[in-house]
């Protein structure tokens, strides 16, 4: 038996990433990406930010020493399918490029058979790779792979 079970854990709520620049990644997640702070410290070099407000998930931002090791990372935002529609204009209104999968441009959510969900991938300042996925209520279809939402939405029908 699992210690969380499958009702236990609901979600991911607190995620923490590494930025050469904490005022440089402040200003990308609070004004390019709108995300609400919830706490600096100047003294620690670190910054929080709520994700779709406390009850809902937290973003860690911590500036890493001088080292030339670096490291980029990956998450994914839940995302409504309103906002994933019109998702590539709002990125780049926000001077940010809407991503595929394979980190090629795109001009539409890509959508990924095996969940399936659609999504939209784009990069902050350091290079980590960030997603917005919505879950569609479709059965999943590996045969499908990974492709644009319109295809995914003739496929479907």
């Amino acid at each position: 038996m699992s210690a969380f079970g499958k009702d236990g854990v609901t979600g991911l709520y607190e995620t923490h990433l590494p930025v050469a620049r904490l005022e440089r990644a402040i200003d990308f997640y609070e004004n390019r990406l709108g995300l609400e702070r919830a706490y600096t410290n100047d003294e620690r070099r670190v910054a929080f930010f709520w994700v779709g407000g406390k009850q809902s998930g937290m973003l860690g931002l911590w500036e890493t020493g001088t080292a030339p090791l670096g490291m980029r990372l990956h998450f994914a935002f839940h995302a409504s399918e309103e906002w994933l529609l019109d998702g590539c204009s709002r990125l780049r209104d926000a001077g940010i490029s809407p991503l595929g999968f394979h980190g090629e441009a795109v001009e539409e959510p890509v959508v990924i058979g095996w969940v399936p969900a659609m999504m939209l991938y784009f990069k902050d300042p350091d290079g980590h790779s960030l997603e917005a996925l919505h879950v569609l209520p479709q059965p999943p279809d590996r045969a499908f792979g990974i492709r644009s939402l319109t295809a995914w939405r003739q496929y479907a029908s």
